[in-house]
């Protein structure tokens, strides 16, 4: 009889410790989330949070929960906290008072099968290795006029390239196959970033072509199987899994990228490609190994950190930039009379001598309010990430470190409180009416109901050459073609999947050549 008491005992006390420590733990909770005043929250599941009120198409969902929970709410996907931020008022507050306590980003992907795991740059925490690299930026890679001239004859050279392979394919014969916008202006910001950063002399073209082939194709691999595996950050429970192989293919893409890269890196030393790197004909590839060798550098550049840096530069720049040409010729093709008057524009100021280029924009207002407006409705990065770096107060709410933020651009430059008839394309709110020169709104985020690229101290630091292949590359479109719809089709503006605010489906067109500057 003892026995048997001492094992129901036995059986019976870590039950009852059990309950008592959970109901301890509640307690525990409760009080915890009494004394806090966290942003208001929809109702959760467990495990999954608020995953499935989420659609694929992230900035409009987010957006749609804003309007019943306000422009400050607190959501949990997964294991982790977030606050999402869709006005002006509240971004403005992260991005100034707060900007320092939320510094730092996170990677909204599965890292675990990335080889540079903690070597990022744009998705990396802040700390000393991106104060450095933010310096080396702004001080020799990206802003200011000497850095955005060194690549000036690259830019020039690679949005011909463009016009003349539309001309030469003959898009616009009768019965002929249609021109995938999409396709021929990603080849060229992939071909243009690639010469900006590994642009040797000592090689030919043809061997440029093809590791810029190379690269485009690993990227693109890389970027299909990270969306697939991104699922799963959803799901905590399937963050140890890696059911389908996603997450092995993606770790071998890697590796293959490393293996292209390491051997680029090699050629440079090999042929002394890192001397001579100050002068105005140095790419950035010379330049961040040049670095690398510094001995009394503040922070000592790995070669991990240079292969990522580099992928990070690709990541960034080649699909939005594309992104946002096709969606500002997509909109203007739906409406003729815009597209003859910036055309008009155009040919004010270069007639049919010549091709627009660079130096011509700043005389041509009504083009930077049509790249202006495309970038308000059509922003490259639809979701800021941000990440919390020690607990604050915004908007009189209380956001605890580690919490993330996602800062809602979609939302904010759609706001009807900020824009009058904010879902319509009309880049001539950009415009002052009575001088006929494009308002003084910051690209930047400085006036916060405008931020197609961020603000505070992780702002795009790419932001000055973006406008520069932007502006240029749809003036030359305008400038020497005719664009019509594929027969029997619309243009189809659905927003794509995931962060990104990047076109569903690529533009499928006819561009019929007006103008060719090259007879």
């Amino acid at each position: 009889m003892a026995s048997n008491l001492n094992l129901m005992y036995a059986y019976c006390f870590p039950f009852f410790i059990s309950i008592i420590s959970l109901l301890i733990a509640r307690w525990l909770i409760k009080t915890f989330t009494k004394s806090c005043n966290f942003p208001p929250s929809p109702p959760a599941l467990p495990i999954i949070g608020h995953s499935y009120l989420l659609s694929s198409k992230l900035p409009e969902s987010l957006q749609t929960l804003a309007r019943r929970y306000g422009p400050l709410m607190q959501i949990r996907i997964g294991p982790s906290t977030y606050v999402v931020v869709s006005n002006a008022t509240i971004a403005k507050e992260i991005f100034t008072t707060h900007d320092l306590d939320f510094a730092s980003r996170y990677e909204p992907c599965p890292s675990k099968y990335n080889i540079y795991d903690g070597s990022g740059f744009v998705t990396g925490p802040y700390g000393a290795y991106w104060r450095f690299m933010k310096h080396l930026c702004v001080t020799k890679l990206f802003a200011g006029p000497h850095q955005i001239d060194r690549f000036n004859k690259i830019r020039e050279q690679e949005i011909e390239r463009l016009l003349k392979s539309l001309i030469m394919k003959n898009y616009s014969e009768e019965g002929g196959p249609p021109c995938n916008l999409g396709t021929e202006v990603t080849s060229m910001t992939n071909n243009l970033i690639f010469r900006m950063i590994m642009n040797k002399k000592r090689i030919s073209k043809n061997e440029i072509e093809n590791e810029a082939k190379m690269m485009r194709k690993l990227v693109v691999e890389m970027m299909g199987l990270a969306a697939k595996l991104g699922v799963s950050k959803v799901f905590s429970f399937r963050t140890k899994m890696d059911l389908h192989g996603h997450g092995k293919k993606l770790r071998e893409v890697f590796w293959r990228y490393d293996e292209l890269l390491e051997k680029i890196m090699r050629n440079y030393e090999d042929d002394n490609g890192i001397k001579n790197q100050e002068n105005d004909n140095g790419d950035l590839m010379g330049i961040l190994l040049e670095t690398c060798r510094y001995e009394n550098s503040e922070v000592k550049l790995t070669r991990n950190q240079i292969k990522y840096f580099v992928l990070e530069l690709f990541l960034a720049s080649v699909d939005g930039i594309s992104a946002s040409i096709q969606w500002a010729i997509a909109e203007l093709m739906k409406r003729p009379q815009m597209f003859k008057k910036l055309r008009d524009e155009i040919d004010s100021v270069v007639e049919l001598t010549r091709l627009v280029n660079e130096s011509d924009v700043s005389e041509l207002p009504f083009l930077q309010a049509v790249l202006k407006e495309t970038l308000r409705l059509h922003p490259l990065g639809s979701i800021i990430h941000r990440e919390c770096i020690r607990d604050c107060k915004i908007n009189g709410f209380d956001v605890k470190v580690k919490t993330r933020a996602l800062i809602n651009a979609y939302a904010i430059m759609r706001d009807p409180d900020a824009w009058n008839d904010p879902d319509e394309f009309l880049p001539e709110r950009f415009l002052n009416s009575d001088t006929g020169h494009h308002d003084q709104m910051e690209m930047k985020g400085q006036d916060f109901c405008y931020i197609p690229f961020g603000g505070g101290s992780r702002g795009c630091v790419g932001s000055t050459y973006a406008n520069l292949v932007m502006h240029t590359t749809i003036g030359a479109l305008v400038q020497c073609f005719d664009w019509k719809i594929n027969r029997g089709k619309a243009v189809d503006e659905n927003l794509g999947s995931g962060f990104s605010g990047e076109i569903a489906l690529p533009l499928v067109c006819h561009p019929i050549a007006r103008f060719d500057p090259f007879s």
